[in-house]
């Protein structure tokens, strides 16, 4: 018998026969803040400030441009995924699966989102064609995503209700940062350094 059938039939054995119980869930599913309001928004936003995130504030849609050429500042290298909405950015590098050493030499990434919460101040990133493929958000030192509001809901559950398991999924809550060493924040160590969100109130 090797390790793993061991452990398995350790596992069984503990089990035992019966049938696996109803497990309770009474959690509540959602939030104070109907998803997309002005109140979900806002709380989003309060979390973003709290994690060191930039934010831009932007009524409708076609002030979208505008946010992201201020967000991306001198970047001269600017990675994109191939389904960003058309001028978004201007004279942005499509991704074509570019290696990860060549990333490094992005100055930026700008990509939208599947999903924030507010509560939490969570944005998800799904790997869709207007997201990308997660290393283009992990090692570009800048990322500026953008967030409309109707991708905002209140709560964890609610947000894990828009999601496909089975899609790979990026968390992120703020700038990449640690304290793990004699409790100094040091920020970048896992992902972007600078996080720049641009959230559409009515969109």
């Amino acid at each position: 018998m090797t390790s793993r059938e061991a452990m398995l039939s350790a596992v069984r054995a503990a089990r035992g026969d019966g049938d696996v119980p109803e497990i309770e869930r009474a959690y509540a599913r959602t939030g104070s803040h109907p998803p997309g309001s002005p109140e979900a928004v806002a709380l989003l936003v309060d979390r973003l400030f709290d994690y060191r995130a930039r934010v831009t504030s932007v009524q409708r849609a076609d002030g979208i441009v505008g946010a992201v050429t201020d967000a991306l500042g001198e970047a001269s290298r600017v990675l994109v995924p191939v389904g960003l909405p058309e001028g978004w950015v201007t004279d942005g590098v499509v991704d074509d699966g570019f290696a990860p050493g060549d990333l490094d030499g992005m100055d930026a990434v700008v990509t939208a989102c599947a999903v924030a919460c507010a509560t939490t101040g969570t944005i998800v990133l799904d790997a869709s064609l207007d997201q990308g493929r997660r290393a283009i958000t992990l090692v570009p030192d800048h990322h500026v995503c953008v967030v409309r509001a109707n991708q905002v809901v209140d709560s964890v559950p609610e947000m894990m209700a828009r999601l496909d398991p089975t899609r790979p999924l990026t968390f992120i809550s703020g700038p990449s940062a640690t304290s793990d060493i004699e409790l100094q924040r040091v920020e970048g160590v896992h992902g972007p350094r600078r996080l720049h969100v641009v959230v559409v109130v009515e969109g």
